[in-house]
């Protein structure tokens, strides 16, 4: 080691919710610990992902109710939006929440290395500035990678920022353009068509797979598609993306289904196909650690074919989600601590959202999941319609649904569409960490009116014995 290079116990690359999560988690435990980041402290979710579209969601749902406001005796004359200042608002909390990360950084004494990190051992590290050259070197015992993803590009469509735009460029307009063909129905795409809508953005998804938001329950991704398509968002499910032509400021998207094909034509196309690993650590391959289709290959305590080195997040694989991340650094940095109570992450306990209005939440298995793996179900639903809270909100679309174990009683899964979907969600994902029961929820006091007796209301009609259906 030279005269020159920082002895540490843990260095993490990646400042992301996965990253930075560890890296506090690790010095709580006593650890020496280095955070690399070429970029922003909070990485893609905090700077330009997870918290900069849910503000802009928060201002398109205030815009949303607004233009209901006479529902609720309020007359709003003259109502003006500008999409430039919400532009601006998400990225003023980005930034004040990103130097909350510097404040915890410090708090902790994590010290943070600006720069690209790249291995020169399977213990040493060397960072190195934008002009390429090296500003410092690194020893730890162990490294932790946590270094995200990027959107995926379809071939041969180069994004310019103007008319073709990826997640991170469609955050930034300065205007909600005239049209939008949204090429991707996942989680990204739908919430920017809900965001863009809002503005008078008139949008079309494309999907190539037969539903939006693909991986959630079918039933719960019908009730969507109905809601968005009655607020004049056109969907196209079953649907492949031939060709993207960008011809004098506009695009035109050839498209072809079991209708036959046809051209669609929009101001701008934003590209929501799914997340690419940053897999291209500078010496990472050839120290030899095992890859497996893009992905970091890890063991249940997050460790790679390399022992000492880690991989969390996106980087490891599906679902690429921020809370995952997070709770995957601190399995790892617990059981490089030799905790005794450590648990590898479980898939089915980790929720998943999307924050369109209305909203979409789930844990564990869905339906056909559960019939599929030869489950005997029970299976429990409480519409918003009857919920005494949601009507007063004015926000009575969707359901909870409740699917549990018809032998043992187990909840299985849980699936929401509705307000708050997103917070409810919480309940749900203790229940099945506890291995609840419909019963223990029904019998879990609900307070009167609240959106979350709906959840205790599915749980009994999981039972047979639904009160307000």
């Amino acid at each position: 080691m030279g005269s020159d290079t920082q002895p540490f116990d843990l260095a993490v690359i990646g400042a992301g919710p996965g990253g930075y999560v560890a890296s506090i988690r690790a010095a709580q435990l006593g650890m020496r610990v280095a955070l690399i980041e070429r970029d922003r402290l909070g990485g893609i979710c905090l700077n330009w992902g997870c918290i900069p579209t849910k503000a802009l969601l928060q201002s398109a749902h205030i815009l949303s109710l607004m233009r209901r406001a006479e529902e609720f005796g309020i007359h709003a004359d003259n109502l003006r939006a500008d999409f430039g200042v919400a532009v601006k608002r998400s990225r003023e909390k980005a930034q004040r929440l990103s130097k909350g990360i510097e404040y915890l950084m410090r708090k902790h004494k994590v010290a943070v290395f600006s720069g690209e990190a790249r291995f020169t051992s399977a213990k040493e590290l060397e960072v190195g500035g934008a002009d390429g050259k090296t500003k410092g070197s690194i020893r730890a015992e162990r490294i932790l990678l946590a270094t995200g993803s990027r959107p995926r590009l379809l071939p041969n469509l180069t994004v310019d920022g103007q008319v073709i735009l990826t997640s991170t460029e469609a955050m930034l307009l300065n205007r909600a353009p005239a049209s939008m063909i949204i090429i991707g129905g996942g989680a990204i795409g739908v919430e920017f068509a809900d965001i863009y809508q809002a503005y008078g953005t008139a949008v079309t998804i494309v999907e190539l797979l037969p539903t939006i938001l693909p991986y959630e329950d079918e039933e719960i991704t019908a009730l969507l598609h109905r809601s968005l398509t009655k607020k004049g968002i056109k969907i196209l499910t079953g649907t492949k993306v031939e060709q993207v032509i960008v011809e004098a400021g506009k695009a035109k998207v050839r498209v072809s289904n079991n209708d036959g094909n046809k051209e669609l034509s929009g101001e701008t196309v934003l590209v929501a196909v799914g997340r690419v690993a940053n897999s291209e650590v500078g010496g990472l391959k050839e120290l030899g650690v095992a890859t497996k289709n893009g992905y970091v290959a890890v063991n249940e305590w997050m460790e790679s074919s390399i022992a000492g080195i880690y991989a969390i997040g996106d980087l490891v694989g599906a679902p690429l989600l921020a809370h995952k991340a997070s709770h995957e650094g601190i399995v790892a940095v617990e059981k490089m601590a030799k905790l005794d109570d450590v648990t590898p992450v479980d898939p089915r306990r980790i929720p998943s959202c999307t924050y369109c209005h209305p909203q979409v939440a789930s844990i564990g298995l869905t339906e056909a999941k559960a019939k599929a793996e030869g489950y005997t179900i029970r299976v429990g639903r409480f519409p918003f319609s009857a919920s005494g809270m949601a009507i007063t909100l004015g926000e009575a679309e969707g359901m909870v649904k409740v699917i549990a174990d018809a032998t043992h009683g187990e909840i299985l899964g849980v699936h929401i569409m509705g307000a708050h979907a997103t917070e409810l969600i919480a309940e749900a994902g203790l229940a099945i960490a506890l291995e609840a029961t419909p019963e223990e929820i029904a019998k879990s006091i609900h307070a009167h009116p609240t959106i979350s007796e709906a959840v205790a209301e599915a749980a009994l009609a999981a039972l047979g014995r639904p009160i307000h259906v």
